[in-house]
């Protein structure tokens, strides 16, 4: 058992759904590929502009603290961050201090700091062949949320859960689409990690361990934290936050101090470099910006708490825990509520068969055979397909079919398979096909005289105790049903007769 703690916090920041920038009215488009053509002389920073407060952006935090039951703030302001920013017109940015828009709250057992609002910077596009740097302003201005964590994260997996559950709650919201490969949402951890006595069994008797000699003080709460940026996925980051815990514990296990710093993450090298020494609040030298004024929420009555939780939309944890108690797998819960192609698929099904055994059945087969289906069809066009290409009536008349035993498994996922591209129903299909109506047990017996009598040697290979002779025998005992029969039904008769 190691004798040094972890300690994380996330900084995360998302860009915001809105129509226009945060203090202009140029166009929010984050899919623009020509440079510089969503901009204006407010977020150029011409002199005499004046920047506004985009409302849309202010709800749509609000919004978000109230989901995480943050104290929504009744006053706010924005401040000047004034540590140079090259790639912000003004050369700093404009963000929240003293007085953020969320306090406190929690998501996934993490404790929040708070959640404020600022305006995203310019994409630098860097030509290593000339060493110059272009800039594009289409992004500087964007709304950008910052929502920062206690720090009280221990692992680089609950880090990871935490940020997929943020945005997966942003989407919800339609805050933001969050899309990390986009830039769209970035994620910065700060580690820190520290001695624990507790660990061992009699510290006093550990007066020579190498710690002890550290600069960092072995009974403080927490270790000297390194924030690291440049993190663009969360298997990225992951990975990260778990080699900085293992470098850090390895200097202080050598008796070396931990710097307080910035660092990189160097995916290809897959370790985390020195960018800059730490910056403290200080160095950012905010005060309240004198071209803004000041919010009196309390004043603008959709911004109202109570009205925000009155339009909340179903929040994720919310949605899987209905589905547990319907009594799918915790798994395909996820799965339900993390994509709402087979969410929204799976409510409309289940909204028929009221629980019990055909919703429990429906949630197998999309959580299996529709979304393989569906994973095919996209890596064959090489395209994200939006939408399920199986109807909610086919799909719900095969579960009722397979409920019914009219039909097997296997003809079952023939079936949906066939619903994708066939216009008729799948009871036309079966009864058309001949594969509609359960095998009876006296079949089954016909079906397994038969196949233990054209393969004799495969029965006796299963008799001498090769367990996958069985796996064949059932096999071939539903080609000759031609896949009507119930395969367990078939598993146990031919065990029996062999036994």
């Amino acid at each position: 058992m190691s004798n040094y703690v972890p300690t994380i916090g996330l900084e995360i920041h998302a860009e915001l759904k809105t129509r226009t920038k945060m203090f202009c009215d140029s166009k929010n488009d984050p899919d623009e590929k020509r440079p510089n053509v969503n901009i204006c002389p407010v977020c150029l920073a011409h002199p005499g502009t004046l920047p506004v407060v985009n409302r849309e952006a202010v709800k749509h935090v609000l919004r978000v603290g109230a989901a995480l039951g943050g104290k929504l703030a009744d006053y706010t302001e924005f401040d000047r961050k004034n540590y140079f920013y090259p790639d912000l017109p003004k050369g700093y940015q404009l963000s929240q201090y003293e007085y953020p828009l969320v306090s406190g709250g929690e998501l996934n057992n993490v404790a929040l700091t708070r959640v404020h609002l600022e305006e995203d910077t310019a994409s630098s596009l860097h030509d290593d062949a000339t060493g110059a740097t272009l800039i594009d302003y289409n992004r500087a201005g964007v709304p950008l949320m910052e929502l920062v964590t206690e720090p009280v994260i221990t692992s680089a997996k609950q880090a990871g859960d935490f940020a997929r559950e943020l945005q997966l709650l942003l989407r919800y919201l339609g805050a933001s689409e969050a899309n990390m490969e986009k830039g769209e949402m970035r994620v910065e951890a700060n580690v820190s990690v520290r001695f624990d006595k507790s660990q061992i069994p009699n510290p006093k008797s550990q007066t020579n361990h190498k710690s002890q000699t550290n600069s960092n003080d072995q009974n403080s709460k927490l270790g000297t934290k390194v924030e690291i940026k440049n993190l663009n996925s969360f298997r990225a980051m992951e990975r990260a936050v778990a080699y900085e815990i293992k470098r850090q514990t390895e200097l202080l296990e050598r008796g070396e101090s931990v710097v307080q710093e910035t660092r990189g993450w160097d995916d290809a090298k897959q370790k985390t470099f020195t960018q800059r020494m730490k910056e403290g609040s200080a160095d950012y030298r905010y005060f309240p910006d004198p071209d803004l004024p000041s919010l009196k929420l309390s004043e603008m009555p959709d911004f109202a708490p109570e009205e925000l939780r009155r339009a909340m939309p179903e929040l994720p944890w919310v949605r899987r825990g209905r589905y547990t108690k319907l009594g799918v797998k915790t798994e395909d819960a996820a799965l339900f509520t993390s994509d709402s192609r087979y969410g929204d698929f799976f409510d409309i099904v289940s909204a028929e068969f009221e629980g019990g055994k055909l919703t429990a059945l429906a949630a197998n087969y999309l959580a299996n055979d529709v979304v393989r289906i569906i994973r095919d069809i996209e890596e064959r066009e090489a395209k994200y397909r939006p939408e399920i290409p199986i109807s909610t009536r086919s799909f719900k008349e095969i579960i009722h079919m397979v409920g019914d035993k009219e039909i097997s498994s296997r003809v079952a996922k023939d079936l949906l398979l066939r619903a994708v591209t066939d216009a008729r129903s799948p009871r036309e299909i079966a009864i058309e096909e001949g594969i509609l109506g359960a095998v009876s047990q006296e079949d089954i017996s016909a079906i397994v005289d038969t196949v233990l009598e054209q393969n004799r040697g495969v029965a006796e290979d299963y008799r001498a105790g090769k367990a996958a002779a069985l796996q064949y025998l059932v096999g071939q005992g539903m080609k000759a049903a031609k896949g009507a029969a119930d395969p367990e039904a078939l598993r146990e008769a031919i065990q029996k007769r062999l036994s």
